[in-house]
């Protein structure tokens, strides 16, 4: 199961449901500036280590927001970028 499962499980959204970053800081609790800066950090990952990248990822932006959504469901990406969540 994705991060993206778990968290629409977790919160209540329809499966599949992709959400913009201010409705995770909403559901979460989490700043938005907070979620903002991981995904940019998300961004930056993919551009400068593609070889890290799995071959099922279709962009940066599905990169970035896997890494948001790991960050604020605990996963790998929650210890990394843990000074960036910050409760409102």
């Amino acid at each position: 199961m994705t991060w993206k499962n778990k968290f629409n499980k977790k919160y209540k959204q329809p499966k599949g449901t992709s959400n913009s970053l201010t409705k995770i800081a909403r559901l979460t609790g989490f700043k938005r500036s907070g979620l903002q800066t991981i995904y940019n950090k998300g961004i930056g990952a993919y551009k400068t280590n593609p070889s890290s990248v799995r071959p099922s990822v279709r962009s940066k932006e599905q990169w970035a927001m896997a890494r948001v959504y790991s960050a604020v469901m605990g996963g790998a990406a929650a210890r990394v970028d843990k000074k960036h969540l910050i409760k409102k």
